[in-house]
């Protein structure tokens, strides 16, 4: 089904490029999210200012404690009852490199349901950043036939799988949560 892309990307990630891939939510560029050079790729790829973090996805809370100081409960409670993808900002990254993390300390991490990226970030062992694939200032692609031909160039491998999925996609919700265990609404 998918087995060839998950081999392909997993050999691109480790050897520090950059893949063209679909989510739980739009199409994203990715790399592995512990491998700084690869980020600043993306940075430049996107035309993206670095001060302004990237997300992550991680396979699961345990892969997120790996990157997190901190999980605080209420963030467990917003995964567990999300009717939709939601990426959620953690206070207090670790384990990950400095160009990825935002001023204040914080993460941006998604639990993907989507089965191609749940067996990626498997097969991979590290978290992937995901962020949407489109030049910043631009609108994010809710379909392959939307990204740009920049983007499709710039990257090291782009994923087959899915790319005739004319549903359109939407972006995921994003929460940031305190250590307090409060929380507010960044993106619907």
């Amino acid at each position: 089904m998918y087995q060839n892309d998950v081999q392909q990307s997993v050999s691109v990630l480790k050897n520090g490029g950059v893949i063209l891939y679909p989510t739980d939510t739009v199409w994203g560029i990715g790399c592995d999210a512990t491998h700084a050079p690869a980020i600043e790729r993306i940075y430049a790829i996107k035309r993206r200012a670095s001060q302004q973090s990237l997300l992550t996805l991680a396979l699961d809370t345990e892969m997120l404690q790996n990157h997190v100081s901190t999980v605080p409960d209420v963030a467990l409670q917003l995964l567990a009852s999300a009717c939709r993808p939601v990426s959620i900002i953690y206070p207090d990254a670790k384990n990950l490199p400095q160009n990825l993390v935002a001023d204040d300390g914080s993460i941006g991490i998604r639990l993907p349901g989507d089965p191609f990226c749940r067996e990626l970030i498997r097969a991979f062992g590290k978290p992937v950043v995901s962020t949407s694939a489109n030049i910043s200032g631009t609108p994010a692609p809710g379909m392959f036939d939307d990204i740009c031909d920049e983007i499709r160039r710039a990257v090291d491998y782009i994923v087959r799988w899915r790319q005739d999925d004319r549903r359109p996609a939407e972006a995921s919700s994003v929460i940031k949560v305190e250590r307090d265990n409060t929380f507010r609404i960044i993106r619907k």
